[in-house]
């Protein structure tokens, strides 16, 4: 049937005709890659121009379709590259192609002749100009998370990314201002960051304020196993803000460093943990637990909370052979998570025996001992070594109340509402982008 398509196709235009194919489908059953480059020699005899070797099935297996954070990069380069070698016609290599290193690779140890971009060319539409060196300025890194891409059209929002904000607003260009202020923004976050870089390229002066780290909670992303690809963000920020002159303070911002020193105020100073009020919870961690130096290993540890981050959480503990029992409230673990990453994590936390306990509400903690209702009926969790609350976060926002009287101010990000990263970096460019 495919080889009939292809005639027809054929017949009815004078066109190159470029056959994208699955190198392998990644199923047990499915078509495995000798099978491949046996139809790729067919295609090339039927007249097919070009074969395009991605993976994966869009139905049984997405991760691998839609080359996601959590399976490993090359895998469809190193197809291609074997498929490559029985045609005479041109192999197109594609997946999570999205840095200037991934080109020189493609080029140098595979000897592509065609590549192709996609997502990367969401993240940053500039990408095949700024690697030759034709546009000015860093790469915006696609972190192979679709969480805006393929979450925002599965979500009926349309076309959305994560790091771009511009999405689909490509036409809205940033106006330079007439008459230049002066701003400080509190917070290092990626909101602060975020508005830092987008108030210097309108013309504004811009002092960014950081007490600690910039980056803020973000950092702790790339710490779970499957999501390394997190780690892009903040390094590419902290680019920006050089490329941008941004100039940023060290230190934590009092009412004193900002009044009658600045004609605006944004403030980005984030979230924090809301730790529920329960009985002997004297002793717990929360995203910190990732650190290395908090990681535990041989472990039984519960969670509180199962959303995101527990889920998160507990998918880096299992690795440590840790004995993970997670709670929550309600009955859906990982509801406000991308849904090939909450599928994948949850499959990966049930093949290694975490204890779920769904309708949980934690009463009281005694010792090693935790006493909780689910369903209406009284149980405990027994010998628990470590507890981790993540139930929820709330806006820390310290300055508002002590500035709002004496100079405008700008709330953004967690600051103002806590929501995710990609909230977060939008709330931020569409606040400043106005002033």
């Amino acid at each position: 049937m495919p080889l009939e398509i292809l005639e027809a196709v054929k017949q009815a235009v004078d066109l190159p005709i470029i056959i994208r194919i699955s190198g392998e489908e990644m199923i047990p059953n499915g078509i495995k890659l000798p099978e491949m480059q046996e139809f790729a020699k067919l295609l090339e005899q039927v007249g097919a121009s070009a074969v395009h070797v991605s993976a994966g099935t869009v139905c049984s297996t997405p991760p691998w379709f839609f080359q996601h954070m959590f399976v490993p990069k090359g895998k469809t380069w190193e197809m291609a590259k074997k498929i490559k070698k029985e045609i005479n016609i041109p192999a197109i290599f594609v997946g999570r192609i999205n840095s200037r290193e991934d080109v020189e690779k493609l080029k140098k140890e595979y000897s592509a002749d065609y590549i192709a971009i996609g997502r990367a060319l969401v993240a940053d539409p500039d990408f095949v100009g700024k690697y030759f060196a034709e546009v000015e300025g860093p790469m915006k890194p696609c972190l192979a998370c679709v969480e805006g891409c393929l979450g925002g059209v599965k979500s009926g929002q349309g076309l959305q990314c994560l790091v771009n904000p511009e999405v689909v607003r490509e036409t809205e260009t940033l106006k330079l201002v007439k008459q230049p202020k002066e701003y400080a923004v509190v917070g290092g976050g990626l909101a602060g960051m975020q508005a830092a870089i987008i108030l210097r390229k309108r013309g504004h002066e811009v002092d960014l304020y950081e007490k600690d780290t910039l980056g803020g909670q973000f950092n702790l992303a790339p710490l779970t196993p499957n999501k390394k690809s997190m780690g892009k963000l903040v390094p590419y920020f902290k680019e920006e803000l050089n490329y941008a002159k941004v100039n940023i303070i060290f230190k934590e911002a009092k009412k004193s460093d900002l009044i009658s020193k600045y004609e605006g105020v944004i403030l980005a100073t984030g979230s924090e943990p809301a730790v529920p009020s329960i009985p002997g919870l004297n002793q717990f961690y929360w995203a910190d637990i990732l650190l290395e130096e908090n990681l535990p290993q041989n472990k039984k540890v519960l969670i509180i909370g199962g959303g995101l981050i527990g889920v998160d959480i507990a998918t880096a503990l299992i690795p440590r052979n840790n004995k993970v029992i997670i709670v929550k409230r309600t009955t859906d673990f990982g509801e406000d998570m991308e849904m090939i990453a909450k599928n994948l994590s949850l499959k990966m936390m049930k093949e290694k025996e975490t204890v779920f306990s769904d309708h949980t509400h934690i009463k009281k903690i005694e010792g090693r001992i935790v006493y909780a209702e689910r369903s209406g009926k009284n149980i405990h969790f027994d010998d628990i070594d470590i507890i981790v609350v993540c139930t929820s976060m709330k806006s820390y926002n310290p300055l508002e109340n002590e500035l709002e009287r004496e100079m405008p101010i700008y709330v953004i990000g967690d600051a103002k509402r806590v929501g995710n990263a990609q909230d977060a970096i939008r709330d931020a460019y569409e606040t400043v982008k106005a002033l």
